[in-house]
């Protein structure tokens, strides 16, 4: 079913990159230049960038940048690959599908954000000396075959020396409505990152019992990526993007929850300042955010250990190819 898996997405691969087409930094009536940002998703994890956003730093770099959620990796890669976005934000194994399916014009990682992975695991009643083991034989809403939540789960689970397949995993439900699905009465556990984790809380419908950041370690979970050719024709714009990222970075590294929390307010309407300061705090004291956009070989290794793992990898690909840590280690630096 895995190897199925892996074919499907490379057979995706090549289709998508047909499509594929040159775009070219617009000036606007502004003097800005305008790009488009695909998100995989709009999430509090994702904070340093929405400080990038309502700090202004992109506007500072010279950019003014179109902020578009796709609402999974699969979407925001199409609209990399098709040029209906000039970047990606996304899990990087997304980054591996689409090279070792043959895409041509491929992916290239330039800025890793977060070093964590995001989500919680959430019990119906609270669990006091939580073990993994307890989830042996239990039904546990998972998150999308071959996406990096279900193979860091499974990460886990084997860290632990668990078979993921001792446990009853479903990975039938779309992102984003696990949560519903579990206050529906789906399941024992469910996966959830924020705010939907903390939310489940807040209405009594569930009780956040373990951290898969921290049980994972440090894992490369998301990070920005753009076709080999926009990385090419357009350098300076992508490190000016990156140069404001890394504005971001600083902030948050800077500042208490509480100040992060006020300032990417705006992009959380719906969201009361006491509960993203819950979740910023709980994304803060487990170390989710790298104080810099570098994306190392090391990390880079261990991400494809976990695909191997998961059965959705079948040859390695070249860090040197996927990955350029050029545009990152200029704005740490910054020179």
């Amino acid at each position: 079913m895995k190897k199925r898996l892996f074919v499907t997405a490379c057979a995706f691969a090549l289709l998508v990159s047909l499509l594929a087409g040159c775009v070219k930094d617009k000036d606007g009536a502004s003097g800005l230049t305008e790009i488009t940002l695909n998100e995989v998703a709009h999430s509090i994890f994702y904070a340093p960038m929405y400080v990038a956003f309502e700090e202004g730093y992109f506007k500072e770099e010279g950019l003014d940048v179109e902020l578009v959620t796709g609402f999974g990796a699969d979407k925001t890669m199409t609209a990399v690959l098709t040029g209906e976005a000039d970047i990606g934000f996304m899990g990087s194994e997304s980054t591996i599908y689409t090279y070792a399916g043959g895409t041509q014009d491929y992916v290239v990682n330039f800025a890793q954000l977060t070093q964590r992975a995001g989500n919680f695991l959430v019990a119906r009643e609270p669990v006091e000396d939580f073990t993994w083991d307890m989830l042996k034989g239990r039904d546990v809403l998972g998150g999308r075959a071959g996406g990096m939540p279900e193979m860091v789960f499974e990460y886990i689970l084997r860290k632990h020396s668990i078979d993921p397949a001792e446990v009853k995993i479903d990975q039938s439900i779309d992102f984003g409505s696990t949560a519903a699905a579990f206050s529906g009465g789906q399941g024992d556990f469910t996966i959830e990152f924020e705010p939907h984790a903390t939310s489940l809380e807040e209405k009594g419908d569930g009780y956040v019992i373990a951290s898969l950041g921290e049980d994972s370690g440090y894992v490369p979970y998301t990070a920005f990526s753009t076709r080999k050719s926009f990385l090419e024709d357009h350098p300076d714009t992508v490190q000016a993007f990156t140069n404001a990222l890394q504005k971001g970075m600083d902030y948050v590294q800077d500042h208490t929850p509480e100040e992060i929390a006020r300032v990417i307010a705006p992009q959380f309407e719906g969201t009361s300042l006491e509960t993203l300061t819950t979740i910023i705090k709980r994304y803060y004291d487990q170390d989710t955010w790298k104080d810099n956009l570098i994306f190392e070989e090391s990390a880079f290794s261990l991400l494809q250990n976990i695909l191997e793992d998961s059965g959705v990898l079948e040859e390695r690909v070249p860090y040197s190819d996927l990955v350029n840590t050029d545009f990152a280690r200029k704005a740490a630096s910054g020179s």
